[in-house]
């Protein structure tokens, strides 16, 4: 717990800047999906990810979205992992999974897979905000939003993903909304979520770490 609570606080200290990253609009993310021969050059991936580096115990990149972007409801399966915005807004909806119930049954409309989960948050995180947390068992599935712009983050996970230990990435679609013009419900609370596969209109590109080296 310790060694945790210090790497969260050497999180919050990482700036933008010290990893040589800047807030770019439109253009720029263009001209870097261009660039160096990617497959998908020419288009514009709504989400890129920098890797910094990986090990059996831990990974760490930054995500960049575009204005607008969302990456879906995922989770990460026995992972804990930090978040750190370092430019930009995010909006960060999470929930906790929560074991099957045999009294209520998931929503008749459900064409997939579903699970019963409690809807614990929903916060606006900025680069003057502590990290974002998960764990395998509090909050380890979140949607992120780009709010009002271009945002970034970023990202460790220990351990990373892997499918061959089970550790896969799965999309899921909340089975609610509320009445046009209602307000929406109080939160936590327990909501149905169908497995899905991922978004047509979701990818993520790679683009190159420009910050300092890792030694590990």
């Amino acid at each position: 717990m310790q060694n945790l609570h210090r790497l969260q606080q050497l999180l919050d200290e990482v700036r933008a800047e010290d990893l040589h990253l800047a807030p770019r609009g439109a253009a720029a993310a263009a001209a870097a999906a261009a660039g160096g021969g990617f497959p998908w050059a020419g288009v514009v991936p709504p989400v890129s990810y920098m890797h910094i580096c990986e090990t059996e115990s831990f990974s760490m990149g930054v995500f960049l979205l575009r204005s607008g972007a969302c990456i879906p409801l995922h989770d990460h399966p026995g992972m804990n992992g930090m978040l750190k915005v370092l430019y930009g807004t995010l909006r960060i909806a999470c929930m906790d999974t929560l074991p099957p119930a045999a009294a209520a049954p998931p929503p008749a409309a459900a064409a997939g897979p579903c699970h019963r989960a409690l809807f614990r948050s929903r916060q606006h995180y900025t680069p003057a905000s502590p990290p974002c947390l998960l764990s395998p068992h509090t909050d380890n599935l979140h949607q992120i939003d780009a709010v009002d712009g271009p945002a970034a983050f970023l990202d460790i996970l220990a351990p990373p993903y892997d499918p061959q230990h089970g550790r896969d990435c799965h999309y899921y679609r909340l089975l609610e909304g509320p009445p046009a013009g209602a307000e929406p419900p109080g939160l936590p609370r327990e909501v149905w979520l169908m497995e899905t596969p991922q978004a047509a209109d979701f990818w993520c590109g790679g683009e190159p770490y420009p910050g300092p080296r890792v030694c590990l």
